[in-house]
């Protein structure tokens, strides 16, 4: 059930991604899909995040007009190395999930930016600050996105937070009814 959550949100991302771009000029910045795979990817499931990785980068790349698969691979890296990082590292506090999608972020970008540069095609604007508004962007959004997620997806969370609301009383231990001193 969780799967298909999760897809549901990389489709509404992939979307997002497309008409956000159009509507405000700073949300351009912001990387839907790639917060979507880092969170998947978080998941210790590197097969799924690596296919949302792949799908989520082609399928931005063919919206956008770009140099179709560049948006693809990198993202499929990220994938890979986040699961790889996620299954050797406790990764499920939301304070050490922030440097990991700013550093998703960053090696996105650069690996983004450097097949462009590698296959000869010239991006789009100064790679500085693209870069720079896209970790700031892409971090701010997906702490709360990771807020949402978390609080809509993950049934252990809920659990704990009922448990945390109304705490087990402590058990007193029971006396012996028989006694055998007198």
């Amino acid at each position: 059930m969780n799967q298909l959550k999760i897809t549901i949100a990389l489709i509404i991302a992939v979307l997002l991604q497309w008409t956000m771009r159009n509507v405000a000029e700073p949300m351009a910045y912001v990387d839907f899909p790639l917060i979507i795979v880092v969170y998947a990817a978080l998941q210790r499931d590197a097969v799924k995040a690596i296919l949302f990785g792949a799908f989520s980068g082609i399928a931005v790349d063919a919206l956008s007009g770009g140099l179709l698969g560049a948006n693809g691979f990198s993202k499929t890296l990220i994938a890979y190395a986040v699961s790889e990082l996620a299954r050797r590292v406790y990764m499920d506090n939301l304070l050490l999930r922030i440097p990991v999608i700013a550093g998703a972020c960053l090696l996105d970008d650069l690996v983004y930016f450097g097949l462009h540069r590698l296959l000869g095609q010239e991006p789009a604007g100064n790679i500085v600050a693209t870069v720079s508004y896209s970790i700031i962007g892409t971090t701010i959004a997906g702490t709360f996105i990771y807020l949402i997620l978390d609080y809509f997806l993950s049934e252990r969370v809920r659990t704990s937070r009922r448990r945390e609301m109304f705490p087990q009383r402590r058990q007193s231990r029971r006396r012996n009814p028989i006694r055998l001193s007198k």
